[in-house]
């Protein structure tokens, strides 16, 4: 009987994308057709559903789950798909359409026929999904158009905020205050003069559709809210820029990557560059922030786990209502982490930028922190691949993951939007300098200036344009923290580089027997040191119990190197200030008992009084330890695939070239470098590993010798002017700080 149903007879009472009314007569339950998808609701729990192509071949099947949904993904594009009751055949859908991404674009008018209001809301994507929304404005819609920017995550944006009641009085000048966004940086935008959309992703908050990392509806989804959006007649010039921090931040990347043509510019803070090295840096998986925070987000997307939906729903918001019913179809990205240990293309590609920034047309600021606790520093790879964009902009700084709210880079970030977004002079409103300090204090524990305007004096837009993209590529900010405002996120100095990596000089350090590191390479025919594999390692943090990493001098805990468990080689007091900046590559000679060895060097100052300074550190499994066509000099890019694996050899060295990623630091007159190799662990504040299982009393070997000298290049850059006196250690963001504790390398014998 399904297959006498005809095309007519099937049009008629198919509801293509609205998933609102049953697919056919005979249907129990509901499917919306989707791109590469089909999502079944209202279906009897636990039924198992079968999905037929057009010629009645199984193509899938599956159980309703207990709020009777259940999504087939990665559907061959097509027309004549069935889905039918295993357990009563009779129970089916009429012809189905699986759309292709070509065949899933919207007319204009698609988008301009959705009108958005202030407040709680939704917008409608190409296959009938709603996504919830908060819009705030900063005046009257009628006194409109405004600057307009969107937050896209899978938070909370679209959670109508709490006024803050200790700020009422200011709400006539600041109606953010008293009609807040949940997102931070939405809520800075508001106190800018900017209109704000919040907007939840697919399968998240009171956005319907089933939740998938970074996939490709989700992508398609976004290019949906950016031209809605902007076809908004409150919306100043129908473009909109994208702002965000973290993950929002991170969402930018794919979002301009799809290039919906009424983008502005994006503003991606404190974001990750290639994804498989937050979650697997070097390889080694990071089970501590990456493993965790992804089992929040997995956790929140679930019906009703963000908390804020079932008062919605309670106030007759049957939309949300319905929209919950497909969040316990999310798909489980921890299963295929853990079932993954080298990098696997086929998965990891279409959620890494680097694979798709190269897309992105419009203008970009990144900003990030070398010691990001969460994300980590490896956003520096992103720089150079932002090839189509018209013109990039970087702000690199030490210090930790929400320093991109700073207003040493907020000051920066509004002089971009007003540029690029609202095409205006730059300046911050002097009434808003006048309770920044406040608010500011609320975040970072302690008062905080807004820098000046830089461009306020030019006569017009395009005068101050011109300046602007007149000033160097980048910029980066030195001993944030380290200034009079204790621990606070103020740099001490800075300097502008033309490019990324910075333009300067490779110096090159070798590895002693005697635990120096010279200039000069080691003469010995024969020499090495070894150290022994630490398993509990992996569990250690720098941070002390109850410690936090976000205050202003948080209570470390990086403890002194183990005697036995780790190696170091230091350099001679330096006979002036060095200052590098960029990324650095330690090449080493390696053999182990074992076949792999889980590597960590972390490059430290031991300054003239006695103390240890955290700079930077790097990982790598050594089985992965094939580089790839990118590979500089400086930077040791790994191709990470199990096609290139190699196991270490015990009678064999093997060259392991391990990177330091970004960083930027004065190594001042008097200073020693020093650089130490062990086992990861240890020297970052939220991240933790799943270190190889070895054998008890596995040790590695590292060879300084004449055929095999083990060494550290670093990136040394000149012009920029260091003050005379060291900070207080500690007081530098994101770096502790230690008592320096001579270590004695272990000879192999």
């Amino acid at each position: 009987m399904r297959r006498l149903l005809t095309v007519a007879a099937a049009s008629a009472v198919l509801c293509s994308g609205c998933g609102e009314e049953p697919l056919s007569p005979k249907a129990s339950f509901q499917v919306r057709e989707s791109v590469e998808q089909l999502a079944v609701t209202h279906a009897p729990v636990g039924a198992t559903l079968r999905l037929l192509d057009a010629q009645g071949a199984l193509v899938s099947s599956g159980k309703a789950d207990e709020l009777g949904s259940l999504v087939f993904r990665k559907v061959q594009p097509g027309a004549g798909y069935v889905i039918e009751r295993a357990d009563d055949p009779e129970d089916h859908t009429g012809p189905l359409t699986v759309f292709s991404i070509g065949s899933s674009r919207k007319d204009p008018s698609f988008y301009r026929e959705q009108v958005l209001q202030p407040g709680f809301g939704y917008i409608t994507t190409r296959d009938g999904t709603k996504l919830s929304i908060y819009v705030t404005l900063p005046g009257p819609i009628e006194k409109g158009p405004y600057p307009t920017v969107v937050n896209y995550s899978g938070y909370d944006p679209s959670k109508p905020g709490k006024p803050y009641e200790e700020y009422s009085g200011l709400c006539a000048g600041f109606p953010a205050l008293c009609d807040p966004p949940t997102d931070p940086s939405a809520m800075l935008a508001a106190l800018n003069g900017y209109a704000t959309v919040g907007v939840n992703v697919r399968g998240t908050g009171c956005s319907g559709g089933a939740y998938d990392f970074f996939d490709t509806l989700q992508k398609l989804d976004s290019y949906d809210v950016v031209e809605t959006v902007a076809a908004q007649k409150w919306v100043l010039h129908n473009k909109v820029g994208l702002s965000g921090l973290s993950y929002p931040g991170i969402s930018q990347l794919f979002v301009a990557s799809q290039r919906p043509p009424s983008l502005a510019a994006i503003t991606p803070l404190s974001v990750v560059g290639n994804m498989f090295m937050t979650l697997a840096p070097g390889g080694v998986l990071n089970t501590g922030f990456a493993v965790n925070w992804i089992s929040r987000v997995l956790d929140k997307a679930g019906p009703y786990k963000q908390g804020w939906e079932q008062s919605r729903v309670d106030a007759g918001d049957l939309t949300c209502k319905e929209n919950q019913l497909l969040h316990g179809q999310k798909a489980n990205l921890i299963e295929l982490i853990e079932s993954h240990t080298y990098y696997p293309p086929e998965i990891a590609d279409p959620i890494n930028p680097e694979k798709m920034i190269g897309d992105i047309n419009v203008p970009v600021f990144l900003a990030g922190a070398w010691q990001d606790e969460q994300t980590g520093a490896y956003f520096h790879t992103l720089v150079n691949r932002f090839t189509s964009a018209p013109l990039t902009r970087y702000h690199f700084y030490n210090g930790v993951h929400p320093d991109g709210f700073a207003p040493q880079i907020l000051v920066e970030w509004k002089t971009f939007l007003d540029l690029y977004v609202a095409r205006r002079i730059p300046s911050v409103d002097q009434k808003l300098r006048a309770i920044a300090p406040i608010l500011f204090k609320d975040f970072f524990q302690t008062k905080l200036e807004v820098p000046p305007d830089r461009l306020a004096d030019k006569p017009s837009w395009e005068a101050a344009r011109a300046a602007y993209e007149a000033e160097p590529m980048g910029r980066v900010l030195f001993e944030s923290g380290g200034g009079t405002n204790q621990g606070g996120p103020e740099a001490r100095y800075q300097a502008t580089f033309a490019q990324w990596p910075p333009k300067g000089t490779e110096v090159r350090y070798y590895f002693h027997k005697d635990g120096s590191m010279k200039t000069t390479a080691p003469t010995e025919a024969s020499a090495a040191s070894q150290f022994q594999f630490d398993p509990a390692a992996g569990q250690r943090t720098n941070l002390a119990k109850g410690g936090d990493i976000w205050a202003l001098i948080p209570k470390w805990d990086w403890k002194p190197l183990d005697s036995g468990k780790a190696l170091a080689w230091q350099s001679e007091a330096l006979g002036e200030d060095t200052v590098m900046v960029g990324t650095a590559s330690v090449d080493l000679w390696v053999q182990s008992s074992a076949k792999d060895a889980d590597l960590q060097v972390v490059l430290s100052e031991i300054r003239p009084d006695g103390k240890e300074l955290f700079v930077q550190a790097g990982i790598l499994r050594a089985s992965m330890r094939a580089l790839a066509k990118n590979a500089t000099a400086l930077w040791p890019e790994h191709t990470y695939l199990e096609a290139d694996g190699s196991p270490l050899s015990s009678d064999k060295w093997s060259e392991v070239r391990v990177g330091i990623p970004g960083f930027g630091h004065a190594f001042r007159k008097g200073s020693r470098l020093r650089l130490s190799v062990g086992t990861p662990g240890g020297n970052h504040a939220e991240w933790k590993f799943k270190l190889s299982d070895l054998p008890a009393g596995t040790t590695h070997r590292i060879a300084h010798s004449m055929a095999q000298p083990s060494s550290i290049l670093l990136p040394v850059v000149s012009g920029v002017t260091v003050p005379a006196s060291h900070p207080t250690c500690p007081s530098l963001r994101g770096q502790p700080c230690r008592t320096y504790q001579a270590l004695v390398n272990t000879p192999v014998p």
